[in-house]
């Protein structure tokens, strides 16, 4: 049962996405915002620990390999259409986010698939924190909004606080994607152009 841990953390992730967005677009529950919220957080410590385990107890398994980055990008990319569709953020940053992390994890997968591994950099963990920073600065925005304080929700509008992080996250996400495909195009031309 141990070594199913890491894979039951990730699938929790998956389970744990819709139910996020249930509470957060859909129920009419008096705190319902602030479920999604709590649910979210608890989805991204499954995030925290899944390959953490893993790897500190050799538990890893090509079904891990794929199935978490699979539970992250549908966590992350699930919160920030989500906020597109409450119109906290721009679509147009969020389906360039998501070409670049929908690519890269495919490839990633690809590579992991043939025992090659990505050259990664901290620019791509940046990337990383930085979505999940964005995500609980909307989350907290629409807290604010849903309990009534409105004083303070109102200057994440006065001063553009959310597409101002937003931007930034984007430019750095489309950054590092580029960063992916310089260091890697290599192992990439091997993979995608043998025969």
């Amino acid at each position: 049962m141990q070594k199913h841990i890491p894979n039951l953390l990730s699938l929790s992730r998956l389970v744990l996405t819709p139910i996020f967005l249930y509470f957060l677009l859909f129920s009419e529950y008096q705190h319902a915002k602030l479920i999604s919220v709590i649910i979210f957080t608890i989805a991204s410590i499954t995030d925290a620990f899944d390959g953490q385990i893993a790897r500190k107890y050799g538990l890893e398994t090509r079904i891990g390999v794929f199935l978490d980055p699979l539970a992250d990008k549908f966590l992350v990319l699930s919160a920030l259409f989500s906020f597109v569709f409450l119109g906290d953020v721009h679509l147009w940053m969020v389906l360039l986010i998501s070409f670049r992390d929908i690519i890269i994890t495919i490839l990633r997968m690809l590579m992991e698939a043939k025992g090659i591994t990505m050259i990664t950099s901290k620019a791509g963990k940046l990337k990383t924190v930085l979505q999940i920073i964005i995500i609980n600065v909307v989350l907290f925005y629409i807290l604010l909004k849903a309990y009534g304080f409105t004083d303070y929700s109102e200057i994440f509008v006065k001063y553009n606080i959310i597409y101002i992080m937003m931007l930034i996250t984007t430019l750095v996400t489309v950054y590092t994607g580029l960063h992916y495909f310089y260091f890697n195009h290599k192992k990439l031309k091997t993979i995608l152009f043998e025969k």
